[in-house]
């Protein structure tokens, strides 16, 4: 069973950065497809970013290429998301969302079986 955990969340300033941190258990973590999706009050889940679980090749949400970035650590059963330059319509719930898989391109929620509890980001004006 994987169980995903993230942290990082927080709030900040327009303009400011934050980590978001997504540990995995589970035999798969090194074979699966990463992901982090969002959801803000009123609006439906959103995709932003996915990584590949072997030469980490990356995908992104046009609303947050070149501001976003994502990673992992497969020896730490860990993904990154480092958001600069935040923007007050960056603030929503961040999930960690996992399938097992070999390249980035799932972009939907229905991709991803396993999801984490998720973690509140708030960018104030």
């Amino acid at each position: 069973q994987v169980q995903l955990v993230e942290t990082g969340g927080g709030l900040v300033q327009a303009g400011g950065s934050l980590r978001l941190s997504c540990a995995a258990t589970g035999p798969t973590f090194s074979t699966s497809t990463m992901g982090w999706f969002r959801q803000a009050p009123g609006k439906e889940r959103e995709f932003v970013t996915s990584i590949s679980w072997s030469v980490g090749n990356t995908y992104y949400a046009g609303s947050v290429k070149g501001r976003f970035t994502i990673s992992r650590d497969n020896a730490k059963n860990t993904v990154y998301l480092q958001m600069n330059n935040l923007k007050p319509e960056d603030t929503a719930v961040y999930y960690c969302a996992s399938r097992l898989g070999s390249d980035p391109y799932y972009f939907q929620d229905y991709d991803y079986p396993y999801w984490g509890q998720g973690t509140q980001v708030t960018v104030s004006s």
